[in-house]
């Protein structure tokens, strides 16, 4: 690889991690100076480098920032309405006593496709702490087991931003990466659960005083201890904690109801109809078109235009137009008649919030990728791959797995990790959907002090120090590590 266009390629790495590690800069800008750095490096002309990171925010934006603005909308809708709560009921019920765990860990990977970690996991985790009080141990296994299924579909599942944000930079399709991503879900979990049940026990004598005066009660001074756990006396010692989770709503929330309305519930399957519905109208577009290739031969190729039986699963199963029927739903089956319309509209402005600073390091990214493909980084990057024996799939694991490591942010690393190899899809034969699994698996490992979500879980599970990395560290590296033998499955039956 040309010295010049390989200093290009590290310098522009290292300017992302040094700004968002070092400086009071955030990785919007970073991605975007570590493209101008990127492009200089590498000799393009400077109006030429503008130019291209122009284009490539533009073109990120336009195919995946209205879905994840809508993606997110719909996730604060089943925050606030319950919908989330329903949820994870229902998955207790449906996998029965003795199996809380995987309920859990089920739970945390349903919720957290449309809503964030870290307010999915704020939203959950009192389900895990009553669990656990009824049963007077446990906490930190359900804790743990609940935080990583949340961190499975996060990191590979549209509509969670990170991965539309993948799958938009790659061009990967977005049924198929749904599809998939719900494929290394399944097959992770266990990973999840095995490793919470093992680590779980052996650190829930490190749960901070407080914490377990707050999942267990009162501990007094002669109170039992069962496999190394304080069991705790709850009002007259019973063991039974009676007050089971609620799937009431505080109707505060969601407006004044009228006189004598009764408390707002969801139920389990009227709850899952915002998410469901787009999911299956997707996957259906991502199916309906592979047999229409198929039947007209150009399986592919660029020439396609579906057939007229494909034209409405095409128009319905676009993720914009699924995802508008996902908030049609939300706010149409979820929420009680009397919410007002300003109290409805403040969460969507809430969402958009908390979605902005993703959509624009989601375009910053699509701009460092369109600067190293018009530099030519991208091409003598991808001819030193395929002179190694290293399989080129590993090269965008590698990368989120570095980006990570050093700064922390998941969305980050895959986003990165995508930007840098997106030029490589095409040259190196890499089919986009094993490349988009590739950036979201690699970004999932050791979550640890510069990750937010890291203190968000520690915190809740009263866990610190080296228990907090055995424990949360350990689980999510993992299920990174669990990951890389699906990569290669994958790239066996796709590459």
């Amino acid at each position: 690889m040309d010295i010049q266009l390989l200093l290009a390629l590290v310098l522009g790495i290292a300017t992302i991690i040094v700004l968002v590690l070092r400086t009071r800069l955030d990785a919007f800008v970073a991605l975007l100076i570590a493209a101008l750095v990127t492009g200089i490096v590498a000799g393009q002309a400077p109006l030429d480098i503008v130019s291209s990171i122009t284009t490539g925010f533009g073109n990120t934006l336009a195919s995946i920032g209205i879905v994840i603005g809508l993606g997110v909308g719909i996730g604060k809708i089943l925050e606030v309405s319950g919908a989330a709560n329903s949820l994870a009921m229902a998955f207790l019920r449906l996998f029965g006593k003795g199996r809380e765990p995987w309920a859990l860990g089920s739970v945390g990977a349903l919720v957290s496709i449309p809503v964030f970690c870290d307010s999915g996991y704020v939203i959950m985790n009192p389900l895990a702490r009553s669990i656990a009080r009824v049963k007077r141990a446990g906490y930190i296994t359900l804790a743990l087991a609940l935080g990583c299924g949340m961190t499975l579909t996060h990191h590979m599942v549209p509509p969670t931003p990170g991965p539309l944000a993948v799958a938009g930079i790659l061009g990967a399709d977005l049924g198929a990466l749904i599809l998939a991503g719900l494929v290394f879900t399944v097959l992770l979990l266990p990973v999840v659960v095995f490793y919470a049940k093992w680590m779980g026990p052996q650190l829930e004598s490190s749960m901070s005083a407080s914490m377990r005066e707050t999942v267990y009660g009162t501990v007094h001074a002669g109170a039992e201890h069962r496999g190394g756990t304080a069991v705790a006396d709850h009002d007259g010692g019973s063991g039974v904690d009676d007050a089971a989770p609620s799937l009431d709503v505080d109707n505060d929330v969601l407006g004044t109801p009228p006189p004598g309305a009764r408390p707002h519930r969801v139920g389990a399957f009227i709850a899952s109809l915002p998410l469901m519905v787009p999911l299956v109208l997707i996957i259906l577009n991502t199916v309906s078109g592979a047999i229409d290739q198929s039947n007209q031969g150009v399986v592919g190729g660029d020439e396609y235009t579906p057939s007229s039986w494909a034209v409405p699963l095409a128009f319905i199963g676009n993720p914009v137009v699924a995802l508008v029927i996902g908030v049609i739903l939300a706010v149409y089956v979820l929420l009680p008649r009397w919410t007002p319309r300003a109290k409805v509209q403040g969460w969507f402005a809430e969402a958009a919030a908390s979605a902005g600073l993703i959509l624009l390091i989601t375009g910053a990214g699509g701009a460092l990728g369109q600067v190293l493909r018009s530099s030519g980084v991208g091409d003598a990057l991808a001819e030193a791959i395929a002179g190694t024996p290293l399989p080129a799939f590993l090269v965008p694991f590698l990368i989120a797995t570095l980006v990570r490591i050093a700064q922390g942010s998941g969305t980050v690393a895959m986003i990165t990790a995508a930007s840098v190899t997106a030029p490589l899809v095409g040259s190196l034969g890499i089919d986009p959907i094993v490349a988009a699994l590739a950036c979201t698996a690699g970004s999932m490992v050791f979550s640890y002090f510069n990750d937010s979500y890291f203190w968000v879980v520690t915190r809740f599970a009263g866990l610190d120090g080296i228990a907090a990395l055995k424990g949360w560290s350990g689980i999510t590296t993992a299920v990174w590590a669990g990951s890389i033998p699906l990569l290669f499955i994958a790239n066996a039956v796709l590459g």
